[in-house]
């Protein structure tokens, strides 16, 4: 086996090769496989328009990995866009003591549902 040690029999016969990517998106780096809904930062679109990342750090593909520097050559990961939503509201609030002087502010961050449809190296 190509990425660890199996703990017991029933590893070694339910054994099945995985194949994942890490991808670089918006600056932030994600482990992504084929069929895997990912929320990440929001990207310009429409919704249901294709997408495709050629910032592939890393593939993996059932026993063997390539491993880019920085990007893995003629790689690509090609995704669809779900929806754009708004995150969670977080709500900041400061003070200070003695002068009655209070703040709160909130923030939700804007997001983007993307589907991954095939990794291709």
């Amino acid at each position: 086996m190509a990425f660890g040690v199996c703990c017991s029999l029933v590893d070694l016969v339910y054994y099945i090769p995985m194949k994942y990517a890490v991808i670089q998106l918006s600056g932030k780096q994600h482990v992504v496989r084929e069929g895997e809904k990912l929320q990440v930062d929001r990207l310009e679109g429409g919704e249901q328009e294709a997408l495709t990342i050629k910032d592939v750090l890393l593939i993996a593909d059932g026993e063997t990995v390539s491993i880019g520097a920085p990007f893995v050559e003629k790689a690509v990961v090609k995704a669809k866009i779900v929806s754009h939503e708004k995150g969670e509201k977080i709500r900041v609030a400061t003070f200070k003591a003695k002068s009655r002087q209070r703040k709160v502010r909130g923030h939700r961050q804007h997001l983007t549902t993307i589907e991954i449809e095939k990794i291709s190296a």
